[in-house]
C-alpha cells in the first residue's frame, strides 16, 4: 500500500510539474508527422493481464508491423523528434498515466510484449508477481539496448537469447528484493543515467 500510495503522489507531481512541457512535446509529434501524438501498444503486466502501454509516438504509422525491436537509435523509421525524445527517454513520459490508473507503478520490470512473454521460464514468470515499472534496475542496466541490438549480426535473436535473459536476472533480483528505498535509488540512478547521456 506505501509503494502504490508513493506512485500515485509520485506520478501525479510529476504531470502538474511537466503539463506545460508534456502538452509541446505532444504538439511536435503530432504536427511533424501524421499519426498523432501517442502511441499505444500491449503489454503485460502484473499476473499477466494485458494492457495498453503509453508512450510520445517515436515512429512512422506501420512502424510496428516491420518488426517490434527498435534497432540502433537512427533506424529509419523514428521520426527527426522521436530521435529527440528516445535519446533523452522523454518518450517514456506519458507511461505516468499508466502508473496513475494502477497499470504500472514508477519503478519495477519494464513490461513485455505478449510475443516475448510467452517464452519466459516459469521461473522467469516470477516477474509478473508485481507492477512492471517506468524504469527498474534492468532500465538502467540496458539503457542503451537499441545500439546493443544494431551491432549484433541477428538483433532478435540477440535479444531472446542474451539480453532478454540477462534483464530478468536483474528484474528478479529487483522483485527478491524490493523496497520503498531500493525504488529511491532507482529513481536517482534513473534521474543521473538519462542526464548523463544527453550530451552524447
Amino acid at each position: 500500500m506505501l509503494k502504490r500510495a508513493f506512485d500515485i503522489v509520485f506520478a501525479a507531481c510529476l504531470v502538474l510539474l511537466l503539463l506545460p512541457i508534456l502538452l509541446i512535446f505532444a504538439l511536435a509529434v503530432a504536427l511533424t508527422s501524421p499519426g498523432g501524438a501517442f502511441f499505444a501498444q500491449e503489454r503485460v503486466g502484473r499476473g499477466g493481464r494485458s494492457f495498453r502501454l503509453l508512450k510520445f509516438r517515436t515512429m512512422r504509422p506501420g512502424s510496428e508491423a516491420l518488426g517490434q525491436l527498435t534497432i540502433g537509435g537512427r533506424d529509419p523509421r523514428i521520426t527527426g523528434v522521436g530521435y529527440f525524445l528516445r535519446k533523452t527517454k522523454l518518450d517514456e513520459l506519458p507511461q505516468l498515466w499508466n502508473v496513475l490508473v494502477g497499470d504500472m507503478s514508477v519503478v519495477g520490470p519494464r513490461p513485455e510484449v505478449p510475443k516475448y512473454v510467452a517464452l519466459y521460464s516459469p521461473e522467469q514468470r516470477a516477474v509478473l508477481s508485481v507492477r512492471p515499472g517506468i524504469t527498474g534496475m534492468a532500465s538502467i542496466h540496458y539503457i542503451d539496448e537499441n545500439e546493443l541490438l544494431a551491432r549484433a549480426a541477428d538483433p532478435e535473436k540477440a535479444y531472446v537469447e542474451v539480453v532478454m535473459p540477462a534483464k530478468l536476472v536483474l528484474d528478479l533480483k529487483y522483485v527478491k528484493e524490493r523496497s520503498l528505498w531500493l525504488d529511491l535509488r532507482i529513481i536517482l540512478a534513473t534521474v543521473a543515467k538519462v542526464f548523463g547521456g544527453w550530451g552524447r
